[in-house]
């Protein structure tokens, strides 16, 4: 068939006409798949349960006989409040006034969103190494510390060029340099009442090894929270490393002790620590606007009233877990419903924060959480 010169014509403006429309899905694409991370912090909370975290205070916990408080009327004054929402900013006001509005929190069952264990162990040394690995290993049964025979997502990390020396990890339970076997992994693990030792004549280092060195020790090898964080922070200050771990514990131990109160008053702390350490590094041209923060659990806990101070694999609810991303990279979708994630997923969600595919080289690891823009 021959067309006219007018029907050539009207074919070419029908193009030029339908090239902009064509072309704008193609655009945007190109912009939402753009990686803007470039450094990864990893912050865990031992053991604090999701109800805490998506509700806030629990009252049937809050008196003498389930939950040891000793003074009820001055923790409802300071915890208690009329509604879930304003319990839960009242307890944790950094996760509920920044990364639900900023980022995205999952695991709130009454939701539907789940994020769960999958090791059916549920206590800390299995967890950490789902979280770390990205899949459960049966020989990891046990809370003892033996040096991990599996590679986590940090040590693969650290040992590409572009992260080489620039990782690092503390954490308040002494078992970290066995679950990142410290002897193999290639980077610096402090963990417990080890003095560091790797920024010398830092005054803040000197002052919390003193503390470690002085203080009584109420849970054998693990310290108050406050001097993990502030050796941690301090050297992340000095040293800028890109991919950063650091776990928090007294929110377990407290739990375990049975005193809700305390529970709560820790999980307050390291809430308001957390959000000290985003602060902080938004002021730090190396972070700003090109850094994601993803925080979690190890294991969740028994249900109140009667097993919230217990966990592990009889204790029903100890399995349900929770997951926070705040970043560059992460739709501020905030608290998300009807969702199934499991604990599994994280260290490939780590690697591909930094644009890494972390099944190339680990294919029994679980595949990343949905919680990026690409």
């Amino acid at each position: 068939m021959i067309l006219s010169r007018k029907s050539l014509i009207s074919a070419a403006f029908l193009l030029a006409a339908a090239a902009p429309t064509l072309a704008s899905p193609v655009t945007k694409t190109t912009a939402a798949q753009k990686q803007k991370t470039e450094r990864v912090i990893v912050l865990m909370l031992d053991g604090l349960r999701w109800q805490e975290v998506f509700s806030g205070a629990d009252s049937t916990l809050m008196n003498k006989e389930n939950g040891s408080v000793k003074d009820i009327d001055a923790l409802k004054k300071k915890f208690w409040r009329d509604t879930p929402e304003a319990r839960r900013e009242t307890l944790m006001p950094f996760f509920w006034q920044v990364i639900s509005r900023e980022g995205q929190l999952h695991g709130n069952k009454t939701l539907g969103s789940s994020v769960t264990v999958t090791n059916k162990l549920n206590f800390s040394y299995p967890g950490y190494n789902e979280t770390l690995t990205g899949y459960v290993d049966p020989k990891v049964n046990s809370n003892d510390k033996i040096p991990n025979a599996n590679k986590t997502v940090f040590e693969w990390l650290n040992s590409l060029p572009q992260f080489n020396g620039s990782v690092a990890a503390f954490g308040a339970w002494d078992v970290f340099p066995s679950i990142f076997n410290v002897e193999r992994c290639g980077f610096p693990v402090n963990a417990g009442y080890e003095p560091f030792t790797l920024l010398p004549g830092n005054p803040v280092i000197d002052a919390m090894n003193a503390l470690k060195r002085d203080m009584p020790r109420r849970w054998g090898g693990e310290p108050y929270d406050a001097i993990t964080f502030q050796t941690a922070m301090e050297y992340l200050k000095v040293k800028k490393p890109k991919v950063f771990f650091l776990s928090l514990g007294e929110t377990d131990e407290w739990a375990h002790e049975g005193e809700y109160d305390r529970y709560l008053e820790s999980a307050q702390m390291s809430d308001r620590l957390f959000g000290e350490l985003w602060s902080t590094v938004q002021k730090m041209p190396e972070y700003r606007g090109k850094t994601t923060l993803i925080i979690a659990t190890d294991h969740g806990r028994g249900g109140a009233p009667r097993r919230w101070e217990s966990h592990g694999a009889n204790i029903l609810g100890a399995e349900d877990i929770w997951l926070a991303v705040l970043g560059p990279d992460t739709p501020a979708l905030g608290e998300i419903k009807s969702s199934k994630l499991t604990q599994s997923q994280i260290a490939a969600t780590i690697a591909k924060a930094l644009g890494k595919n972390y099944s190339q080289v680990q294919p029994r690891a679980a595949v990343p959480a949905p919680v990026f823009n690409r």
